[in-house]
């Protein structure tokens, strides 16, 4: 039942030069291919500065069509490795009309499929809701050459019921490119809970749908650059944890990092044999679970 992926991790700081970003990140991907990786996962938004800390008209102009110069350059990185990789970019729909959209490309370079970040968070220093439309695909995994991906945008690994939708079409694991981290105002125990229950809640994905978790963010500060805050400094950490929510990968906090974790996908079959939760599920009392709240 044993079934490996070498999956590569690319965690990274970024500059506002997307020439720069994207080169030394297919600089790091063809890394990992050298060293055997099958499949590499990319943080959110991995061309730019995580522009959304201000509302500003002129960062749409970061955004990109699909297709266009930039899925060409990783249509063709995915080729000329033989990698499935996932990368997160800035959708230019059409005027005015933006999203926030993981696209998977396959060992031939073609494109395997898209998804459009669906819960958009507006927060201090996260104010997505000014840049991006929520997702109009749905939740719906991405069938590749080396499988089914369960792939989830950031702001969506804190939701149950997006990692249980692609758990339910046969995800075979589950993907969250993020980019998230402390503003320097928390206190080191504030940013403690915050990182832990970060952790906590993706491992209870894994744990609840006996599927692995791949969770890659970025790192290094990125300052505000209407000077309201003090900035994000994003607290890196990405890590692969099994379908017993067991963790497999940590990556540091403030540092870049780049590995290949290998990932048996033929052992969820075994856990959801212990654990059959799938099995077990009520559906038939679930019906409010579409309410916003149950009075």
């Amino acid at each position: 039942m044993t079934r490996i992926i070498k999956t590569g991790i690319i965690q990274q700081r970024k500059t506002d030069n997307a020439d720069d970003n994207r080169s030394r990140l297919a600089a790091a991907a063809r890394r990992l291919a050298e060293e055997g990786a099958q499949l590499i996962v990319n943080q959110e938004l991995h061309d730019s500065l995580y522009f959304c800390q201000t509302e500003v008209v002129d960062n749409c102009s970061l955004a990109v069509g699909l297709p266009s110069a930039t899925t060409d350059f990783y249509s063709n990185l995915a080729k000329e490795l033989g990698v499935v990789l996932v990368t997160s970019l800035f959708e230019r729909r059409a005027a005015g009309l933006y999203h926030n959209t993981a696209v998977v490309f396959d060992t031939d370079g073609s494109e395997a499929g898209r998804y459009r970040k669906m819960h958009i968070p507006d927060d201090p220093a996260y104010y997505e809701k000014f840049y991006f439309t929520p997702g109009d695909l749905g939740f719906h995994p991405i069938d590749t050459s080396l499988g089914r991906l369960g792939v989830l945008v950031c702001w969506d690994q804190w939701y149950p019921e997006a990692a249980r939708l692609m758990a339910l079409q046969g995800a075979e694991m589950l993907i969250y490119p993020t980019a998230i981290g402390w503003e320097s105002t928390d206190t080191p125990d504030e940013k403690k809970r915050q990182r832990d229950a970060w952790v906590t809640v993706q491992r209870g994905h894994a744990v609840a749908n006996g599927l692995p978790v791949v969770t890659v963010n970025r790192t290094g500060h990125e300052a505000d650059p209407s000077g309201a805050t003090n900035g994000i400094t994003f607290w890196g950490t990405s890590f692969v944890a099994g379908p017993q929510g067991e963790m497999i990968y940590e990556a540091p906090t403030d540092e870049e990092a780049e590995a290949i974790v290998e990932i048996d996908l033929g052992r969820s079959e075994q856990v959801r044999r212990w654990w059959p939760f799938l099995r077990d599920r009520r559906i038939d009392a679930y019906g409010d679970i579409t309410k916003r709240f149950i009075d």
